[in-house]
């Protein structure tokens, strides 16, 4: 008997009110840009306190930024909401520099927090928001929305559903990439620099799927690494070729696949600076 483990929401709106819409966001840098959004989850009494969730957005900003490009924000928090999940959106006409990984200024903060007993929650909402912020045409209409009314039937659009591939794991490759290699930097680190990369390794754990950190303990543990690049299509684990479909898929990707054959985690490419 099949049993549906997912969250029970199937639209974004689902998760916040007009209230928790920022309309035209006053703060012009990161910090400020933070505090606004969290005073509304404080004033909701969706959190009890913006400063220990302040201070965990802040430290997961400096791992990767949260900015995915295009003008959109994804900063978050893994915390005891006392319940599910809380949101806040805020827009920006004139834009705050997040440092996006395209160097665009961002114009759309969608901040989330969500309850450590529900793994795997924040995975289900990045690859449904992901769907639809990727698309030019739903950026422009949520960018250019004349009122807080229009935006939230806008973002009510937004479906949350996973994609069917078994092979895919919705997770963000580049934490997955970093993690391994702050393991590997723990293992040579003296005591103070290790006390600093295990809290940096904490944090990226407690964003992915509990089953993820499981496989990826296993594999390190076995061969002392977890996830290996795609280049050429040839995974640089087992240096067998991956079928034409997966190769596809993983190229511009920044999710998580495994390998068929070696069993290992793929990621495409990292481009060198």
């Amino acid at each position: 008997m099949e049993t549906n483990k997912g969250p029970k929401h199937q639209f974004f709106c689902e998760y916040f009110k007009p209230a928790q819409i920022i309309f035209d966001l006053k703060a012009t840098e990161r910090i400020q840009a933070l505090e606004e959004l969290l005073d509304v989850l404080v004033k909701l009494k969706s959190i009890k306190s913006k400063k220990p969730v302040l201070t965990r957005i802040i430290d997961r900003e400096q791992l990767v930024s949260t900015a995915i490009g295009h003008g959109i924000a994804l900063p978050h928090a893994r915390m005891d909401t006392g319940g599910d999940i809380a949101v806040v959106i805020g827009r920006s006409q004139k834009g705050i520099d997040l440092e996006a990984v395209d160097g665009k200024k961002v114009h759309l903060i969608i901040l989330i927090v969500w309850n450590p007993s529900i793994p795997g929650l924040f995975n289900h909402l990045f690859a449904g928001l992901a769907q639809f912020l990727i698309k030019p045409d739903f950026r422009k209409r949520l960018f250019e929305a004349p009122n807080r009314a229009e935006l939230y039937k806008t973002l009510c659009e937004i479906k949350l559903t996973l994609p069917a591939s078994d092979e895919k794991i919705i997770s963000r490759a580049g934490l997955l990439w970093k993690l391994q290699n702050i393991e590997m930097q723990i293992k040579k680190a003296n005591k103070e620099r290790r006390v600093e990369l295990q809290k940096q390794a904490n944090l990226i754990r407690e964003e992915l799927d509990r089953a993820v950190v499981d496989r990826f303990d296993k594999l390190m543990e076995r061969y002392g690494f977890a996830v290996a690049e795609l280049v050429e299509g040839a995974c640089q684990g087992c240096f067998i070729n991956v079928a034409t479909g997966m190769r596809s898929a993983i190229e511009g990707s920044d999710d998580i696949y495994i390998c068929e054959n070696c069993g290992k985690f793929l990621v495409a490419k990292k481009k060198k600076n």
